[in-house]
């Protein structure tokens, strides 16, 4: 036992740049462990991005001594699965490239043209111990196709079945925490010590919300666009962004003074910040829509509002403060009676999701969770109810907390698992899952038996 140790390089880093001492120990490993044939005569060099800095090397294991079978029980999962990747890209980097023997088969029927691509691979080399995993939509595209071994050029074919595809094209997929960051690398926006701060602003700030590990925008996120567009094109624009990042980097290197360049951006900002001012009631109008909904308490008319947790029903009267949770269609209809006091509940809107509350607040303090209708397995006695957590993300908890800390990460669904009679079973949140998991047993259930 050494004690506390570091795993791993510097991690706030886009550098492929890996150390002489790191490569010769990398290459050593993989000749005693696989072999010469998976060792090039050379070390692989890797070149940099235009954007990179470069200031520290790679992410990589310091020393290859700590592999992940003899630190796994050392590390939780999540922590384990980072550093196995780790060192896997690590390793893989330095080793043999793949062979793969691809064959394309053209089939030529009534003048129309039929092809085929079939690829079998000749020698692993890096995919020994690391292939890139595909997404969902790659995966679809990319079937496998088995090319028979015996097939001669210019041999007639029979025709033993027929199946028809129509495709059409389909909007781009929702961005994910990485392929966000993959975008803003590309556009020059942002550095490794940046990205993650970007990412959880947008998340505390309500801009987006993590659905299924997808980014969806929310409410407030669109009306936070439509505002900055119309009013500071030039701020949000992808270049202005790109180029401060290149004038900080010239600033860092002493080509220009922060003065300048700080000068040149606020003086005209700052300018037209304070003509913004006297324009606030005319912004807010912009992001508020009307409705035929009454309010409760006087009558009037009330309108659409956004904030950090969404939209919501505010009274169109200023003298009346009333407000309620934007209701579903199902929700709008529900009469709903205060336990306590005998007011209406209402929906309510805060930081963890909708919820039911007493008109009366704050006379009156009665809340209600909206449940899924589901009994909480562990405790008998609560509900599960959605809600959300400080990055936004969904799960489910029961009503009884925190009496009960029942808490389910994935959406659970009311069906006894085949296997060992669990009284429900959940939908991971993954991009390739078909399947149902039992959160018990773990067994997969697969979509048609449920």
């Amino acid at each position: 036992d050494e004690g506390r140790v570091g795993l791993i390089t510097y991690m706030r880093t886009d550098s492929t740049r890996l150390s002489d001492e790191s490569v010769n120990a990398v290459r050593e490993y993989i000749y005693n462990n696989y072999g010469k044939e998976y060792l090039p005569q050379t070390p692989r060099v890797f070149k940099k991005s235009k954007t990179s800095q470069d200031a520290h090397e790679a992410i990589r294991p310091t020393y290859m001594k700590y592999e992940p079978k003899f630190i796994k029980k050392y590390l939780d999962e999540d922590l384990f699965a980072l550093y196995e990747l780790i060192w896997n890209r690590f390793v893989a980097c330095q080793m043999s490239s793949a062979v793969l023997e691809q064959t394309v088969v053209d089939i030529t029927a009534d003048g129309y043209l039929f092809r085929a691509t079939g690829t079998i691979v000749k020698f692993n080399g890096y995919m020994q111990i690391y292939e890139e995993t595909k997404t969902e939509s790659e995966d679809k595209e990319e079937k496998e196709v088995k090319i028979p071994v015996k097939i001669n050029i210019d041999e007639i074919l029979a025709l033993t079945n027929l199946v028809p595809e129509q495709h059409f094209t389909k909007p781009p997929a929702r961005y994910t925490e990485a392929s966000l960051v993959k975008e803003l690398e590309s556009r020059g926006i942002g550095r490794p010590s940046t990205y993650a701060t970007i990412i959880s602003t947008i998340l505390e700030r309500g801009y987006v919300e993590l659905q299924d590990r997808k980014l969806i925008p929310t409410d407030l996120g669109f009306a936070v666009n439509k505002i900055l567009i119309s009013n500071f094109p030039d701020v949000v624009d992808y270049k202005f962004t790109a180029r401060m990042e290149d004038d900080l980097d010239e600033i860092a290197s002493g080509k220009k003074k922060y003065t300048d360049v700080v000068d040149s951006f606020f003086k005209p900002f700052d300018r037209y910040l304070k003509e913004l001012e006297n324009k606030k009631d005319e912004i807010r109008e912009q992001v508020q829509e009307k409705t035929d909904i009454a309010c409760y308490k006087c009558g009037s008319k009330m309108v659409v509002k956004i904030d950090k947790y969404g939209k919501y029903l505010a009274c169109s009267n200023l003298e009346c403060n009333y407000t309620m949770a934007f209701p579903t269609d199902g929700e709008l209809g529900q009469v709903r009676v205060c336990p306590e006091c005998g007011g209406r509940l209402v929906l309510r809107h805060g930081r963890f999701g909708k919820f039911y509350g007493c008109e009366n607040y704050p006379s009156c303090k009665y809340t209600e969770s909206i449940t899924t209708g589901i009994k909480c397995p562990e405790c008998g006695k609560g509900e599960l109810v959605e809600r959300k957590s400080k990055r936004k993300r969904t799960f489910y908890g029961c009503s009884n907390y925190p009496d009960c800390g029942f808490i389910l990460w994935d959406k659970p669904i009311e069906k006894p698992c085949p296997e060992c009679g669990y009284p429900l079973i959940v939908k991971p949140n993954r991009k390739t899952s078909t399947s149902y998991k039992c959160p018990k047993c773990h067994a997969e259930i697969m979509e048609h038996s449920v």
